[in-house]
């Protein structure tokens, strides 16, 4: 007969005879060895047994060797009952009832057995009980249905009748072993097992009742059921088989009597001596992977154990009966009806029966009756809530708490429990009892696990949690919600950080969750909220009434409840407040409405019995508020709150939020009545009129913003009247006015928009604001002239003008938003022709204007430098325009005629002229035009008069003929039109008014036209006096004084140099830092000697000057007219063209620290409570950053004339390509030395630039790549936009000239920059690097890639470059440094940018291949760059259009360059040297940098770590296989190669190494290029020397990928390992050393097999078992004098741990007889008198840890065996007082004299596993032996394991948790790289 595909057909034997664990198991045989019958027979026996080792080849064999045995074993002497060595036949027959092996072989053994048992007498059996039953106990669960009575037929003749005793310690084995038989309910065995079981229960009962001490009640059956539900517990593949005799053998437990002492016997034996086993039983059973088995025990539920049962109600502890409803909730999740309908009958009893004989249910609650029969179907329905809300309410909330409090990581376990809850809803009377009670927690857990999850772990739990949401009724949510608030406010007593987590709850609630259902909408969120305005008005009654005994944390309460408020009214629609929108509300009319003086706690009172009474349920009670009603009790609240704060002169934030509460509810209700009580208009005044009462000059910004918009809302409701309107805008507009200072730009366009606001609200063509404005500039103007005031109310209009009109947006443009009142209506048609700015504007700005009449008052110096600096004077003309076109006496109409000039247009002035008003105009344009500068002259000139409207019907109108005539044309016109005006003929009083208008007309005219000349004045040398004046007065308190020395100086200066030069000038007119900027930045030297012809020599200026402006630009005071010293030194620049150079750098480093210095405090002002530190923060930083501007161009332009001078020698022959001939410029000789005075100034310019370039980054990077420090304040994040922006366009600007005029010095600069950016903090740094790249013109792709080229060059190999294309390596850059920064710069480009870097950068790569030496050190980073190419072309259309040139050039390069760079630099010079320096633990050896802080975190010459990350996109690189595998072949054999074959090996391994290698073993069809070097580094005798992170972490996953790649990698392994021998060793030369290399070389073989089984996929080397098993059984046959020798028994064990941990129980069946038996010989030699020179500590130590681990494991088939080495059973617990322990652990602990009345702590860890913990961990630690000596083994460690081993079993059953596998992994990896158990 042929065998069987992969039949086991070769012996399994360890081929030695053990020892007896336990000394008096060898009386018999000693007694008859003097016996010749009996040695004769043992000898047959013997012989018998031997043939086990040699002649089994198939499974044929395996029978006759059986018959052999059975014949031996028949010869024995009558008189003998002895069988010889039967601890190896008992081995021998469990071997032969193999699964694998046929039906024949198991029925030949099961002969052999019964043969065996009837020989030896009961006595006899049941003493070697542990030595016959392991073999038998697994047969049921495989043999075939003709070997299956053979067995029945075996325990019932021979194991039934054994001594009780004996079997007391095997039951449970037993147990399990029957439990297959009853699987199938139609099997010809069922019935037979059954019986077999109930005898057995019988059997063990005997024994049982003669305990008195271990039970009191009961039938005896106690040990049975408590094992019986032990093995149910444990098995869960022999748990169906448990269900069938539970169905038919489980007493009923049910409600018999009320009285649970009164309990039957046989109730009282599932019960005792506890209930615990019992419901764990029904717990795992309940939540079993098998819906049948669910579906069983959810039966016997209902049948047997009904939820009113007194076992369940009395002896049960809470935790268990929360455990037992816990699991049977879970099997909602299934969504089976026929599951769920039986949970539903056991939570709710039986259905009752309603016919009028109907029986009543046994355990129903209500027994029927002839009244049930007539009882409605509601009363029944509700006798069955009440059943379950008495009995398993309480339970099933706990056990569901419970579940969610275990706070599982695992999305999937987390959303569990809200599973469950959505499912318990299906049935409204479980789920409507238990959804209330767990609602809030499940809604916490989900806000907590936000806190430690990751954003798409937590999303996933939240839709979980958001689906159970949804089915929740909403007044049941809304209720919770409306309790917590009014807990959260009300309570005082409680903490007030509980009080705020209350309501964070709430607003996690309303943030997280769908709350917009229409029902929420229109009828909890309304109600909801007016509890909270009832429930804030009566706390801000106590906090202002008694502010002294309210808790400091009730502000905080209260501005969150208010929060949470304004969230929900924002949600609520307008129809909310509609009455009829709903049929509640349709109901609500028939009822009398509610009067508006209804008490607040009758609201509350009226609110808490609908939530509470009537569960929020609108079905069944119509809401407690209608909407009519609803909407005037929420304004009536809020209007009380408000009013209430606002007459508590409120100097905190708690207006602002309580405002934008009422404006949104103004804007959702109807008209309402509500408000005719509350005087707000009184309150308003109140508040804006006392507020110098309440000692507040200016009110804060929050309470002015939410009283504009609450009086702005109010009169767009008509609840304010205008002229209410009107008497309060004086006092707005000055509250405004005063969050509009130029000191703190924090509130400028906040307070500016509110203005507007007030100004759409009352009528957009009012003038009552413009009015308001000016009386406030106006009002402390003693004398009556407004220019003798101080420069701050010209500041302040400034902001106000800046924000208004200035800018594409301003807020008072035509059409803007704020021309409008809120509710879309229109105020009045406004006057045609006028832009809305000038309605509120115009007055304004000619009181401003007014002072440039009147110079040195600071008002007039300020009103210049704005106007010569304003960008918006466009808009300043058209109002002049508008003011023109009024006077019709100046015929302006005409000038639309084609052919009209200005003499002609005559005209005669009259009495009705308004000629007072026109001088006043044109004196003030006079003014303007005076201190104008280049732009706004350029303004005028080029700006063009915009269309007027139609519509106004005035005469001037003609003038929209010519639509293009610029304000230029049009002023000429007007001084032409005056100018050419006459007087009549008679004298009057109107002669000197005309003639002063022709004098200002002409002053006007003049000062467009002309500029005038002082030559005159340059004798007298005034520019020295001046200077030291000006120094002087640097310190002064005045700063404007300043400003007009300045003008003084500057003029004498001119004249100075218009003397010393003798050259006439064209009347060259004072510019500011705009004005040039404007123009070319960098050419202005360059122009003039382009426009001259030769550049004049002029003299030096006085030398204090320089001090002088280093002076001014350092000191405080001269911050208010920073602008002008700015100006001062634009126009002095000219003057130091000689020395420019020498000042240059005292200069520039003066105003970098000055611009460093005003832009931290510019930062620190929009900072939380904080303020600027020095006046104009803002301004003076832009004034800063000119003059920077401006001195760097002077110097640039000056270094570009001297450079044109200096002669460029060449070179006869340039070369060709990007970078040149690299050959040729090696070669090329330098230039002569005759440019040192040239390179000395140009490298003070390009110092200077570095300087500026850092900190115009740092200006940049302001408010748009992160925020360092504290957070901005969030009520001025407009302003602070704003600003933010504007200065880092200003910086922007200069970065693009910078560039422009120096790229690559520039660039360098930057690099610099972003090589010392901390990787952690900022990170936003160095992105911010990057985005400056992106967004300069100057710095493209094509300019900047490049530029890093020259850079690179100009330190690899600068001769190669031209001298204009060098670095002057003013940089501390290395080449490495900016070949990390191309890398990174590369990969943040976009893909689409390839297009224009190709070419250069391909031309790039094959100059350095072309001489790849001196670029040796950059070629590992070249590598990744040319990668990154290749991806990014892959990803783009460029990609394609030329993906054969880029075939054929990148893949080309890229392995040209793996090839240099191992030819320039082998990894073997850095592999070989010394070990890297030791790191702390867990730290690998090749993170150099990543804690170093800085972006620089790989080395550029690390290729290990650059060519991991670039191996797994190898394929878009290089497109073709072959260059992949050659590439593959190339990195393996110069780098994986010489580092595993390396000297300092494995301590040169790092991570980066295998990392890279991990990436080149998922490159498909490349295994030939590493297998064999994975293959050499894991056969070195060095690689168990390894770190444990670096194996667990990389090596591992590594060793796995071989597996799949090498499936025989194990089968190469076995061969290596050679059989025990011991001839030639004992009396042989250098036995010792020869068995010391022996075991060493065994142990490492052994060690890596266990290794790859433990890194390997489960199951991956099931068809190499056979050899494995082999090998062992093999090694097992070791002595202490064997080559190996029994030292290695140790590793034997630990392969053992890996196969049970990776390898399925169904293939492992073999090795349990192997594994019983040399636990038990290990272990038993630790009895002194057992002991043997086989077992070492290191073995029984590993022993020890395979029993522990698989105590922890419980693989089905070892729970058979268990009892051998443990008490399994409740014995652990309850240990019978007259009864030897039978389990092997427990039997050494008592002989070593150890006993378990003190346990001693964990062993190698913290402490014993408590009941509930969630994993089954080890007893024996990882660290268990670290510190104990040699002899201190026993003491220390087995002793303390030996006497907890068996409780510390139970325990972990008790506690049903699951197996710690990854423990087990952990403590098996520790062993196998512990050297220290190495032999040599």
């Amino acid at each position: 007969m042929a065998p069987e595909p992969g039949l086991q057909l070769s012996p399994v034997s360890s081929g030695r005879t053990s020892p007896i664990r336990r000394s008096r198991e060898r009386a018999d045989e000693d007694l008859y060895k003097k016996d010749k019958n009996y040695r004769r027979y043992a000898s047959g026996v013997e012989r018998a047994l031997s043939s086990f080792d040699t002649a089994l080849q198939e499974w044929a064999d395996y029978i006759s060797f059986l018959g052999r045995l059975l014949k031996a074993l028949q010869a024995h002497p009558a008189n003998i009952a002895v069988i010889p060595m039967k601890t190896i036949v008992a081995k021998r027959l469990a071997q032969s009832l193999d699964p694998k092996l046929p039906s024949g072989v198991h029925q030949k053994a099961l002969e052999v057995y019964a043969y065996i048992f009837s020989i030896i007498n009961k006595d006899t059996l049941a003493r070697d009980l542990p030595i016959y039953l392991p073999g038998l106990t697994p047969t049921l669960s495989f043999a075939s249905l003709a070997v299956r009575p053979v067995f029945l037929s075996l325990l019932e003749t021979y194991l039934l009748p054994v001594n009780a005793s004996a079997l007391h310690a095997a039951l449970k084995a037993l147990i399990l072993a029957l439990l297959p038989g009853l699987e199938e309910e139609t099997s010809e065995d069922f019935e037979r097992t059954l019986r077999l079981l109930e005898n057995l229960r019988d059997a063990v009962r005997v024994n049982q009742v003669t305990q008195a001490d271990y039970h009191e009640e009961g039938t005896g059956d106690n040990y049975f059921w408590q094992c019986f539900f032990l093995a149910s517990i444990t098995s869960a593949s022999r748990r169906q088989g448990a269900l069938a005799f539970l169905i038919r053998k489980l007493p009923r437990l049910g409600a018999d009597t009320t009285d649970s002492n009164e309990l039957s016997s046989d109730v009282k034996s599932v019960v005792s001596p506890e209930p615990g086993l019992l419901i764990r039983c029904f717990a795992v059973g309940l939540s079993d992977d098998q819906p049948l088995v669910q579906r069983g025990f959810l039966d016997l539920l209902v049948t047997h154990l009904p939820l009113n049962s007194p076992i369940l109600q009395g002896r049960v502890i809470t935790e268990d009966l929360d455990r037992l409803l816990a699991a049977a909730a879970g099997v909602v999740v299934r969504r089976d009806m026929s599951l769920n309908r039986r949970l539903w009958t056991w939570f709710l009893g039986p259905e009752q029966t309603t016919g009028a004989g109907a029986d009543s249910t046994p355990g129903s609650p209500v027994p029927s009756s002839a009244h049930d029969a007539t009882t409605s179907r509601g009363t029944v329905s509700s006798a069955r809530t009440r059943y379950f809300g008495q009995y398993g309410l309480q339970a099933l909330v706990r056990g569901i708490r419970g579940l969610i409090g275990q706070n599982h990581k695992s999305p999937t376990e987390r959303a569990r429990p809200f599973r469950i809850c959505l499912s318990l809803m299906d049935r409204w009377e479980v789920g409507g009892l238990v959804v209330p009670e767990i609602f809030l927690p499940i809604i916490n857990s989900v806000r907590e696990y936000e806190q430690v999850a990751a954003k798409e772990q937590f999303s996933e739990v939240l839709r979980s949690a958001s689906v159970f949401f949804d089915g929740v009724e909403s007044g049941l949510i809304w209720g919770e919600l409306a309790g917590l608030t009014a807990s959260a406010i009300r309570d005082h007593s409680s903490d007030c950080e509980v009080r705020l987590d209350k309501l964070r709850f709430v607003k996690f609630v309303v943030t997280h969750f769908n709350v917009r259902e229409e029902e929420m909408l229109v009828v909890h969120i309304p109600t909801v909220v007016l509890a909270l305005l009832v429930m804030i008005r009566e706390a801000d009654s106590a906090r202002l009434e008694e502010p002294g005994k309210v808790h400091g944390g009730s502000q905080k309460i209260l501005a969150l409840a208010v929060n949470i408020a304004q969230d929900l009214i924002n949600m609520v629609p307008e129809r909310a407040f509609l009455v009829g929108v709903s049929a509640n509300d349709l109901i609500a009319l028939g009822r009398q409405k509610r009067q508006l003086t209804i008490q607040n706690e009758e609201i509350l009172n009226t609110i808490q019995r609908f939530y509470v009474q009537d569960q929020g349920n609108i079905e069944v009670s119509s809401p407690p508020i209608s909407a009519g009603d609803i909407a005037e009790l929420l304004l009536r609240e809020t209007s009380c709150i408000v009013s209430r704060v606002l007459l508590s002169c409120p100097s905190d934030d708690g207006l602002e939020p309580r405002t934008k509460l009422f404006v949104t509810l103004l804007s959702k209700t109807p008209s309402s009545e509500a408000l005719k009580g509350a005087d707000l208009f009184s309150a308003f005044q109140q508040l804006l009129e006392s507020s110098p009462v309440c000692k507040l000059q200016h009110l804060p910004f929050s309470t002015l913003s939410a009283s504009t918009s609450a009086i702005c809302s109010l009169h767009a409701k008509s609840h304010l009247s205008t002229g209410q309107i009107s008497r309060l805008t004086p006092w707005l507009v000055r509250q405004a006015w005063s969050h509009i200072s130029p000191t703190n730009p924090k509130y400028h366009l906040e307070s500016v928009r509110c203005l507007w606001q007030l100004q759409s609200a009352v009528s957009p063509t009012d003038h009552d604001i413009e009015a308001a404005i000016s009386t406030v500039m106006s009002e402390n103007d003693i004398s009556g002239t407004f220019a003798l005031r101080g420069a701050d109310a010209g500041r302040r209009f400034a902001v106000l003008w800046t924000h208004s009109v200035q800018g594409h947006g301003g807020l008072g443009e035509t059409g803007g938003d704020f021309t409008q009142a809120p509710n879309g209506g229109n105020h009045g048609k406004r006057q045609a022709g006028m832009r809305a700015y000038e309605y509120m504007l115009t007055r304004p700005l000619f009181l401003l204007l007014d002072a440039l009449g009147e110079e040195g008052t600071e008002l007039s110096i300020f009103t210049r430098g704005w106007l010569q600096n304003l960008s918006s004077v466009d808009k300043l003309f058209q109002v002049f325009v508008t003011r023109f076109l009024v006077l019709d006496f100046l015929q302006l109409s005409s000038v639309t005629a084609k052919d009209s000039s200005f003499h002609t247009a005559t005209h005669k002035f009259g009495e009705e002229d308004d000629l007072e008003l026109c001088l006043y105009y044109l004196q003030t344009l006079s003014n303007v035009l005076r201190w104008s500068s280049n732009n706004v002259w350029a303004s005028m000139a080029k700006r063009v008069i915009a269309p007027i409207d139609k519509a106004q019907g005035s005469p001037v109108t003609e003038l929209e003929h010519r639509p293009w005539v610029s304000f230029q044309a049009f002023f000429t016109e007007v001084c032409m039109r005056v100018i050419m005006g006459e007087h009549s003929l008679e004298p009057s009083d109107l002669f000197p008014r005309i003639s002063r208008l022709h004098r200002v007309a002409l002053s006007v005219l003049h000062q467009i036209l002309l500029s005038p000349h002082s030559a005159a004045l340059a004798d007298l040398e005034l520019e020295y006096p001046l200077i030291e004046k000006l120094m002087s007065s640097v310190e002064g308190p005045d700063a404007f004084v300043q400003v007009s020395l300045l003008d003084v100086v500057f003029a004498a200066l001119k004249l100075r140099v218009l003397r010393a030069t003798e050259s006439p000038t064209d009347g060259h007119r004072r510019t500011s830092s705009k004005d040039t900027a404007k123009g070319s930045l960098l050419s202005l030297a360059i122009e003039r000697s382009e426009k001259e012809g030769f550049s004049p020599k002029l003299p030096p200026p006085p030398p204090q000057l320089v001090k002088c402006l280093q002076e001014g630009f350092c000191s405080v005071n001269s911050r208010p007219v920073l602008d002008s010293w700015i100006n001062f030194l634009t126009e002095c620049l000219p003057l130091f063209s000689e020395t420019i150079f020498q000042i240059l750098i005292p200069l520039v480093e003066c105003l970098c620290g000055q611009i460093s210095g005003v832009f931290d405090d510019l930062k620190s002002t929009f900072k939380d409570s904080q303020t600027a530190k020095i006046a104009s923060p803002e301004s003076s930083l832009i004034a800063l950053l000119n003059g920077l501007e401006q001195i760097l161009a002077a110097a640039h332009d000056r270094l570009a004339i001297e450079e044109l001078k200096t002669p460029n020698i060449k070179s006869p022959e340039q070369p060709q390509g990007f970078l040149s001939n690299m050959v040729s410029g090696v070669f090329a000789s330098e230039a002569p030395q005759t440019r040192s005075a040239t390179a000395n100034n140009r490298l003070t310019v390009l110092l200077s630039f570095k300087d500026s370039v850092r900190i115009c980054f740092a200006v940049w990077s302001w408010g748009g790549y992160g925020s360092n420090g504290s957070p901005q304040d969030t009520t001025s994040l407009a302003s602070f936009a704003y600003t933010s922006l504007r200065m880092r366009n200003r910086a922007r600007r200069i970065l693009e000239h910078l560039f422009a005029a120096e790229t690559l010095e520039c660039l360098e600069t930057l690099v610099e920059i972003w090589l010392k950016s901390p990787t952690i903090s900022g990170g936003s740094r160095m992105a911010s690097v990057f985005g400056l790249l992106h967004v300069l013109d100057g710095s493209r792709p094509k300019h900047t890639i490049p530029a890093i080229f020259n850079a690179i060059y100009s330190r690899t190999n600068p001769h190669a470059l031209e001298p204009t294309r060098k670095s002057t390596l003013t940089s501390d850059l290395a080449d490495v440094d900016i070949v990390v920064f191309l890398v990174e710069y590369a990969r943040s480009l976009e893909d689409d940018a390839m297009d224009e870097i190709w070419a250069d950068c391909l031309t790039f790569l094959r100059d350095v291949l072309g001489n790849p030496f001196p670029h040796r050190q950059i070629l590992p980073r070249l590598l990744e760059f040319t990668a990154i190419l290749g991806e990014k072309a892959d990803n783009t259309n460029f990609g394609e259009q030329r993906k054969m040139r880029r075939e054929l050039s990148v893949g080309e390069l890229f392995v040209r360059l793996l090839t240099a760079t191992f030819t320039a630099k082998p990894i073997s010079f850095s592999q070989d040297g010394s070990p890297p320096a030791p790191q702390e633990k867990g730290v690998d050896w090749d993170s150099h940098g990543e804690n170093s802080g800085t972006r620089h975190s790989v080395q550029a010459d690390d290729i290990v770590t650059i060519l991991a990350s670039i191996v797994p996109n190898l394929g878009k690189t290089l497109g073709e296989n072959d260059r992949i595998l050659g590439a593959t072949t190339s990195i393996s054999t110069s780098i994986i190669g010489p580092t595993f074959r390396a000297k300092s090996f494995p301590q040169n391994v790092t991570k980066s190494t295998l990392d890279l290698l991990y990436q080149l073993a998922r490159i498909p069809n490349a295994q030939k290029s590493w297998k064999k070097d994975i293959s050499d580094a894991f056969h070195d005798h060095r690689f168990f020397s390894s770190p444990i992170s670096l194996i667990e972490n990389n090596w591992l996953p590594l060793l796995r990928q071989w597996t799949l790649n090498h499936k025989d990698c194990i089968l190469e392994i076995l061969p290596r390992i050679s059989s025990p021998t011991t001839a030639g060793l004992v009396f042989g030369v250098g036995a010792s050393s020869a068995r010391q290399e022996a075991d060493r070389k065994t142990q490492l073989n052994l060690r890596r097999i266990a290794l790859l089984i433990l890194a390997a996929d489960e199951d991956a080397f099931v068809a190499n078992m056979l050899g494995i098993e082999e090998k062992l059984v093999e090694l097992l046959t070791t002595t202490a004098a064997s080559s190996p020798s029994s030292i290695i028994r140790a590793e034997v064990y630990m392969v053992l741990r890996a196969l049970v941990l990776k390898i399925s129980a169904l293939h492992l069946a073999p090795l349990w007889p192997i594994i019983n038996y040399e636990l038990q010989a290990a272990i038993s030699s630790v009895v002194p008198s057992l002991q043997s020179d086989i077992y070492n500590n290191s073995t029984i130590l590993q022993a020890c840890k395979l029993l522990d681990m698989l105590l922890v494991i419980e693989p089905d088939e070892f729970q058979l065996h268990e009892w051998l080495f443990v008490t399994d059973t409740i014995d652990a617990v309850y240990r019978p007082a007259d009864q030897s322990p039978v389990a092997l652990v427990d039997e050494i602990s008592e002989e070593l004299g150890s006993t378990t009345s003190t346990p001693a702590p964990h062993i190698g860890g913290d402490s014993l596993p408590q009941r509930g913990s969630a994993k089954r961990q080890l007893l024996i630690g990882l660290d268990a032996i670290k510190d104990v000596q040699k002899d201190d083994l026993l003491g220390k460690v087995l002793k303390p394991f030996f006497s907890q081993l068996s409780i510390y079993a139970f325990e972990n059953t008790y506690s049903m948790g699951t197996a710690d596998w990854k423990a087990c992994s952990d403590s098996l990896l520790c062993d196998l790289f512990d050297n220290s158990t190495i032999v040599g």
